[in-house]
This record gives structure tokens, sequence and C-alpha cells, in this order.
């Protein structure tokens, strides 16, 4: 070992011990590394329970592994349904044109446009059409909140009731995404979650009635649930053109397959899965 001597004016230095040669570099690990990796290890794991039943959103795992919640019914029925209103610019227009095909449908509403417009809420019941759940806001749920899921389905479920003395049934998150919260939620609620196995992608800016009567057609079979939108306050301005253009068309091709078209309310949800 080398020692150089101190003189005056200089600074005594002392290496460390030697290291062979090639030996790899000694690291220690901070403390605080300790205490972050299960943190870290904890949060993913609130984060996955949180968003794996998310996956549901697929349609064909939704299909295949849960066909309740695809809302899978009759083979000789076709449930049609709405969401995102009720709209006071838009709705209506649904409403007419579902009189003058004979059709009832159901209406996934949003707790706080019940709110602003009641009495287009309670026209929408009158007509016959059935009302369901949306939530309260269209917000996206990616953080956990389970608190504020129930308070805020419960609350949705609460003005639907109390605006039309009917209760609702079923519930839908907006965008489809059923976080393990929401899920929760709906049955803490009375509610029970139900999805679709055909949409017409009515919310982009270039949909058409022919693109969104192709977009169904393509996954439709009897059975089936579509999912289209009776407004465009979360969409692309005017797209719910395309999906009351596509209205007409899209009951004649279930009529002509020998398919009734209906609400979820008739639709036995659950009776393919049970026959």
């Amino acid at each position: 070992m080398n020692r150089r001597s101190a003189r005056p004016g200089s600074t005594a230095t002392t290496p460390g011990p030697v290291r062979p040669a090639g030996a790899p570099p000694v690291r220690v690990r901070p403390a605080a590394a300790a205490v972050l990796l299960p943190c870290t290890a904890a949060v993913a794991a609130v984060a996955a329970a949180h968003l794996v039943p998310a996956a549901t959103w697929l349609p064909r795992l939704r299909a295949a592994c849960f066909p309740r919640l695809a809302g899978l019914g009759h083979p000789r029925h076709v449930a049609l349904t709405f969401d995102d209103g009720p709209d006071p610019a838009t709705t209506p227009r649904f409403l007419d044109a579902l009189d003058d095909l004979g059709v009832r449908a159901t209406f996934f509403v949003l707790g706080e446009s019940v709110v602003r417009h009641p009495g287009l809420t309670r026209e929408i019941a009158g007509r016959g059409h059935e009302l369901a759940v949306h939530g309260w806001t269209h917000g996206r749920p990616w953080l956990p909140a389970p608190a504020r899921d129930l308070r805020e389905t419960e609350l949705a479920g609460r003005v639907v009731h109390d605006t039309t003395g009917r209760r609702p049934r079923w519930y839908r998150p907006p965008y489809g995404i059923l976080t393990s919260g929401r899920w929760a939620a709906a049955r803490r609620a009375g509610l029970r979650p139900v999805l679709w196995t055909a949409w017409g992608r009515d919310w982009t800016a270039d949909a058409t009635p022919a693109s969104v009567r192709a977009a169904v057609g393509a996954d439709l079979r009897g059975g089936g649930t579509i999912l289209l939108h009776d407004t465009d306050r979360t969409a692309a301005p005017g797209c719910w053109r395309a999906a009351l253009g596509a209205l007409p068309g899209l009951v004649r091709d279930c009529r002509e397959a020998g398919w009734e078209v209906g609400p979820l309310a008739e639709h036995g949800v659950g009776a393919r899965a049970e026959r």
C-alpha cells in the first residue's frame, strides 16, 4: 500500500482498499429505494385492480367470456340503444324517427343532462322508450375514485327515477370503460352493467349514414345490442346526423333478417347463454 507523507501546507490522502482488477463496482442501494419499490408495487397493484376489468371493452373478449355484459339476448331480437342524451337539439329528432319506424329503444342518459332537461327526459319515457344510466358526467375514469363512482352512479339513477317515476335497470359507463369501481357502484345502485355487440362508429367527423349502417352490420347478429348516439355533445359536431340517417336502413336490415328491434327490457339479456 502506498502512502504519501503529509507536508506542511498539504493535505494527507489515504486511499481506500484496493479493489482487484476487473472486479465489478460496489453498488449500494439507497435507503429511499428500499421504501420506494414496495410503494411503487402497491400503486401498480391498485391501478391494475382498477383498470383490468376495463378489458371487457374489447368486443370479442366480451362476447366470448361475458355474454350478458355484451348485451347478448334472445336470438330473434336486437336491442337498440342510444348514449349521451338527452339533448334538446337532437334527441327529439330521434324520437320522431323511431315513432315513424314503430320502434322503441333504450336511452342511456347522463344525470346532469336529465337535471337540465327534465321535460325531454319525461318525453322519452312518455313515448314508450326505456331510460338507463350512463353516469352523471361523461368523464374518463383513469384514476381510482370508488367513493365518487358510487355517489354519482346512485345520484344519476335517482334523478332518472324521480324525473320519470320509473326505476332504471341498466348501466353503461361512458366510453364503455367499466372499471372495478364503476362495476361495484352499479351493483350497489341496483343497476346491471351492459355494453354492446355492434356499434356504428357514429361519433366521428367523417361518419355517414352508409358508414354507420355498414359498421353495425359488420358485427350484428341475432341477439345483439346496437350502440348509437342521439347527440354530438361528446363527439364531432353534427355527427348525430349520420346515426339518424342510418336508422331506417338498420331497422329494415334487422327485420329482413327476421329480428325484432326493441329496448333492452324486451331483449332477454342472458337468454342465449341460458338456452
